[in-house]
């Protein structure tokens, strides 16, 4: 067989991803969750009840259709409302470095903390988080940061009904739990991006649904 080509920033990728998952996987509060495609982690109460309400209530005050690459809001594919959080803001600066530190990288390559609203009917369907290379807006993220490497995303409420996260070829899905944080790596061992990381916010039928989630590159983000 054929050697594959290499990709952007593959080196990166098979290093953040090593060392990543290796700080993870001997951290006790750190739960590796069953999955033999992909390096996937959760940690139960990574937030309290307070930041967690604090936070929905940030989100709330920036939040507006989630934008996406090529893809019109009335696509239907993504309908969820979103927004940056301040990064000069104290609070918002407290949990982006405790993210950091979880996983052990530097902050400089971390994306701003984005907060996700859902109401009823709203999701975001199938998708990953890496980029694809041969799109039209590679270059621009090129230049921003880079391929992404790690997903770090934490529940802020419990939601009536509805809206897990899905991980489709994995066959299993998550049920929302306030405080709770997600974390996978989007790559495989060598640093090419993995497939098996595709995911999708399942409609929520009940209720609300707040994230917030956080990217990491492979170099500093601009």
């Amino acid at each position: 067989m054929e050697p594959l080509d290499p990709v952007p920033d593959q080196d990166a990728l098979a290093r953040l991803g090593a060392a990543v998952g290796a700080r993870l996987t001997v951290n006790p509060d750190v739960w590796r969750v069953e999955a033999d495609k992909v390096e996937l982690f959760a940690v139960g109460d990574f937030l309290t009840a307070d930041e967690s309400a604090q936070l929905c209530t940030m989100i709330d005050a920036v939040a507006h259709p989630s934008a996406l690459h090529e893809v019109a809001y009335d696509s239907g594919f993504r309908t969820s409302y979103s927004g940056d959080l301040d990064p000069h803001d104290s609070f918002v600066t407290s949990i982006s470095r405790r993210i950091d530190a979880l996983l052990g990288v530097d902050a400089a390559i971390g994306e701003p903390v984005q907060g996700q609203r859902y109401w009823p009917g709203q999701q975001f369907k199938t998708h990953n988080d890496w980029f694809y290379t041969s799109e039209g807006y590679w270059p621009q993220e090129e230049a921003r940061g880079g391929q992404r490497s790690w997903t770090t995303m934490v529940y802020l409420n419990d939601v009536e009904e509805g809206g897990a996260t899905l991980f489709a070829a994995l066959g299993f899905q998550i049920e929302p739990q306030r405080g709770a944080l997600l974390a996978w790596n989007n790559a495989l061992p060598d640093g090419r991006p993995n497939e098996a990381t595709l995911h999708a916010g399942m409609p929520v039928l009940r209720g609300v649904k707040y994230v917030i989630t956080k990217w990491y590159r492979t170099r500093q983000w601009r």
